[in-house]
């Protein structure tokens, strides 16, 4: 269960998720030198709008995808109050697939597959990247890119998996059906 686990803190403090009870949390991979670095807004938007009414966001730094987040937490955090302003909190640096992947996404991954990217130019973009990368990455549920969303529900169910390339709005109406 989603409450079983814990994680670090970008400032080496440990969460325990079980402090999220009844909380709708979204959690997401992040990257600082992404295409899909802008979407750090709209989830600060949605953090300052909902959080009052229950929403956490477990921001989790990978580089594992293009090199995209170089720096260290320390830096990763810099930037994201430098450009985005950023309230929610960072966890520490960590993989979301393979032999060093944190648990918690083994547990997420196993929830929620990965179901496509969808429709439009950024997601035939994805799919033509991916296909070089792993010709199979349709038929597994790894982590496919930076700003892959998870959603939690109240009672610790990950009740959805957003692909990088899903309109925030989206998202957002998705949570707020949570909320």
């Amino acid at each position: 269960m989603f409450y079983d686990y814990k994680m670090l803190k970008a400032n080496g403090e440990e969460l325990d998720l079980a402090t999220l009870k009844g909380k709708v949390v979204l959690v997401v991979n992040t990257a600082t030198g992404c295409g899909f670095t802008p979407q750090y807004a709209p989830i600060e938007e949605m953090f300052k709008k909902y959080h009052d009414k229950g929403l956490e966001i477990l921001d989790i730094p990978c580089n594992q995808f293009g090199g995209q987040t170089p720096g260290s937490d320390e830096e990763i955090h810099e930037f994201c109050q430098l450009h985005f302003n950023t309230t929610f909190p960072q966890m520490k640096k960590s993989d979301v697939n393979g032999p060093h992947e944190l648990p918690l996404y083994t547990f997420l991954k196993s929830q929620q597959g990965f179901k496509g990217f969808g429709e439009g130019q950024m997601a035939d973009l994805m799919r033509g990247l991916l296909l070089k990368l792993d010709p199979n990455y349709e038929n597994n549920a790894d982590i496919k890119w930076n700003f892959t969303k998870f959603v939690i529900d109240r009672d610790g169910n990950v009740v959805a998996r957003f692909e990088p390339t899903t309109d925030m709005q989206v998202v957002e109406d998705y949570i707020l059906k949570l909320l």
